[in-house]
Parts: C-alpha cells; sequence; structure tokens
C-alpha cells in the first residue's frame, strides 16, 4: 500500500497489516509485526526526503513473514547507540530485537527499501525432562484419549502479497 507517513496514516496501517495476519491465520505475529511496521513508518516520517511517501508491503513465503517499507529516500539508515536518557533513537534496535533478521537496501536511484522478517513456523511445546508425579491411589476417573497436537497449516509455496490501496 502507498501512503504519506503521517502519524495519523500510521496507526492505520498497523490496523491493516494486524486484518492481514490475522486473515492468513499468523496472530502470533501482529504484536512484532506491528511494532516493527510502527518504528519503520515514524522513520520515513521523521527522516525521509524529499516527501514522506512510502510503500508498505507484506510477503508471506514458506516459513517467514517479510514486511518492507520503501521510500523516496537515497539515504540508508544508520543505527546509532542512543543515550539512556534519550527519547528515540532506539526504533532500529528494536525492529532488530522482535525480528529475525532486518536491513536496508537502495532502491534505484533515489530510494531504498528497509525490511525485516519473521519466522512464521510454529514451534512445537517442549518436552518436560520428567512427567508429573502422581501418587499410587490417584486415577482419572474418565480418561481422555490422546490428543494429537496440530500445528497451524502451511502456507503455500507461492507467495502471497498484499497490496492494499491506502
Amino acid at each position: 500500500m502507498e501512503l504519506q507517513a503521517l502519524p495519523s496514516r500510521i496507526g492505520q496501517v498497523r490496523r491493516i497489516v494486524s486484518a492481514q495476519l490475522r486473515y492468513w491465520h499468523l496472530d502470533s505475529l501482529i504484536d512484532r509485526a506491528a511494532l516493527g511496521v510502527t518504528e519503520l513508518l515514524t522513520n520515513v516520517h521523521l527522516h525521509a526526503r524529499p516527501d514522506k511517501t512510502c510503500t508498505v508491503e507484506l510477503e508471506l513465503l514458506l516459513d517467514r513473514l517479510t514486511v518492507s517499507v520503501r521510500d523516496h529516500d537515497p539515504r540508508l539508515p544508520v543505527v546509532d547507540d542512543a543515550d539512556p536518557l534519550a527519547t528515540c533513537g532506539r526504533g532500529l534496535a528494536m525492529v532488530a530485537a522482535v525480528s529475525e533478521s532486518w536491513g536496508a537496501r537502495p532502491d534505484g536511484e533515489s530510494g531504498k527499501v528497509v525490511w525485516f522478517t519473521l519466522p512464521t513456523a510454529v514451534s512445537a511445546p517442549r518436552a518436560t525432562a520428567h512427567p508429573p508425579r502422581r501418587a499410587v491411589a490417584e486415577a482419572p476417573v474418565h480418561p481422555f484419549p490422546e490428543v494429537e497436537q496440530v500445528g497451524l497449516a502451511r502456507p503455500q509455496p507461492a507467495p502471497a502479497r498484499s497490496a492494499v490501496a491506502g
């Protein structure tokens, strides 16, 4: 989706990203994807020149969601160590912390793409080293049959893209 990276639009994009991830049954990624796209759009709002126009793209492949923001400013972002009392300057560090990977690349002569990825695979619950102990006299009155753990269906191999008009 193409938009002006203004504060009111950033919240709208966050809701659109959340809705798309719910549609794809990737609810577990919503918080991290919303945080990441908010930080990338905030950077466009604060730093991009000559304008604040950008495009947000979601790409779902086999085991990975990629969120990218393309703008018209060719300057690549710089990650600085923020002063402990600073009120800004930690956005890309947060993106790095919540994502599997992230990066930036030039996009033609007058722009760039900043992106991050999130794994879509659902990890199975860890087995405990020892099963819980139970006294010999304890026995369930109505034993339940074993329930098979079922994960989310794997996405199809073809890429899925979202291009919602903004």
